[in-house]
């Protein structure tokens, strides 16, 4: 038998669409497209939860090891899909990594230091938000309705101590959310000109007093 064709006993390797053939750099290029481009498709349908890993490889028609290879976990896809400058995931947990009584300090710096070399792309990103917010059903919300509630408030939750930690991390976010909301798209003033340490210094002390509650 010649050695043209398919060799006996081979399965076929069939092509997700819009692969290229072959491999290379522009197969990886295209095969993490296609899986950002089906979580974008399962995130608006079915949320952050809703959404899993294995509807998200089907739908992209790729193996759903290549969705943790390409991007670590579903909360990094889900970043994927809002093409940030940086990686939120890693400065969230970053700020996390450190003693509890100084938490509040470090959220509000990293939210700062994070945001501030890139008002307009938060701007952009909460309106953007909002708008589809307005017109989706109330089991679905756009992708970084999605990140705060899900990832954010969770990883924060993961970390607090005592009861009602849920609550508290819930509560934690939501002043985070509104003082990038005062700061970057109301630009309020004279919060939205202070610099860094002077946020802190203001905003910093009724976090940790939710992070850390008095107790009695």
């Amino acid at each position: 038998m010649s050695g043209e064709g398919r060799q006996e006993g081979r399965p076929e390797v069939r092509r997700g669409r819009g692969r290229p053939r072959g491999g290379g750099a522009a197969r990886t290029r295209q095969t993490r497209q296609d899986i950002v481009d089906a979580a974008r498709r399962q995130f608006a349908t079915h949320g952050f939860r809703g959404a899993s890993v294995r509807s998200i490889a089907r739908d992209a028609g790729v193996n759903p090891s290549l969705i943790n290879h390409h991007f670590g976990d579903k909360a990094r896809l889900l970043v994927a899909t809002m093409a940030l400058p940086f990686d939120p995931v890693d400065r969230i947990e970053t700020a996390l990594d450190g003693p509890l009584e100084d938490l509040g300090a470090r959220l509000v710096r990293t939210l700062c230091e994070s945001w501030d070399p890139h008002r307009d792309v938060f701007t952009a990103a909460v309106r953007s938000a909002l708008g589809g917010a307005a017109g989706t059903a109330a089991t679905t919300s756009p992708p970084l309705l999605n990140f705060a509630e899900d990832v954010v408030t969770g990883r924060i939750a993961a970390r607090l101590d005592g009861p009602d930690a849920a609550m508290r991390a819930s509560s934690v976010a939501s002043q985070l959310i509104g003082l990038g909301l005062m700061r970057y798209v109301v630009r309020a003033a004279p919060l939205a000109e202070a610099d860094v340490d002077a946020v802190v210094a203001v905003h910093a002390p009724a976090l940790q007093a939710t992070i850390s509650p008095l107790s009695g």
